[in-house]
């Protein structure tokens, strides 16, 4: 799966976003499996890859240092584990929820690289983001900007032999979903009616910005590209 691929099947996942409750994980059930699949063929048969969506439809669970912890995708060679990725599309409510993002993505990801395992994060994320009431109203929306996105820059320079909160590469993927005018669309239901009644269409942000070695800036075939020589060096 290249880039085109994978924009493909972060449209089924909106689609299905719009067809059941935002906090569904029905959404993750295409990514992750896509993503899963996609790595499984590019391993090949002498690795067990396992997630939510392909095989048994359940997500595995990787010995960390601390605790064992559930995973998106979960790699394994002859019943060995060898690591996982953590997937995350934010639809809604980023600002008021990104540091909490960002903590648990490095806790996780110490918990499991202490444990002797490699650990990598995909984050895809809307240049613009709604932002929803607790009734489902549309309050505003958000724009992605520099600032938002300044702990994974710094992120992306550290060292992840000496930093285990690191990840040992992040996928940030920027994407252009359609435009949404509140003075028009006001609920989810509306929304919902407003983009379905046309195709969704999601493309690659041209937003540039300068990301260090340890973060992939939209282009997922070179992060899978990655993972996978990681994982055949073992």
């Amino acid at each position: 799966m290249k880039d085109n691929g994978f924009i493909k099947v972060l449209e089924q996942s909106y689609v299905e976003y719009l067809n059941t409750h935002r906090r569904s994980n029905a959404k993750l059930k295409i990514l992750h499996g896509a993503i899963a699949r996609d790595l499984q063929n590019r391993l090949g048969k002498n690795f067990a890859v396992v997630s939510y969506g392909i095989g048994s439809g359940k997500e595995s669970k990787l010995s960390g240092r601390y605790f064992n912890k559930q995973v998106d995708i979960a790699v394994c060679k002859k019943d060995v584990e060898l690591g996982g990725i953590a997937v995350k599309y934010i639809m809604s409510n980023y600002s008021q929820n990104s540091n909490n993002y960002f903590e648990d993505m490095l806790g996780e990801t110490a918990n499991i690289r202490s444990g002797n395992k490699a650990y990598f994060q995909v984050i895809i994320l809307p240049e613009q983001v709604l932002y929803f009431s607790k009734t489902d109203d549309i309050a505003k929306t958000e724009n992605i900007t520099e600032h938002n996105l300044t702990k994974y820059i710094k992120l992306s320079n550290d060292n992840t032999s000496e930093y285990m909160h690191t990840p040992n590469k992040t996928l940030l993927y920027l994407i252009k979903t359609p435009n949404i005018d509140i003075a028009k669309v006001k609920t989810r239901e509306q929304l919902k009616t407003y983009l379905l009644t046309g195709e969704i269409k999601i493309e690659t942000s041209k937003q540039i910005y300068n990301f260090g070695n340890t973060v992939i800036y939209n282009n997922y075939d070179n992060f899978m590209e990655k993972i996978t020589h990681y994982f055949l060096s073992l």
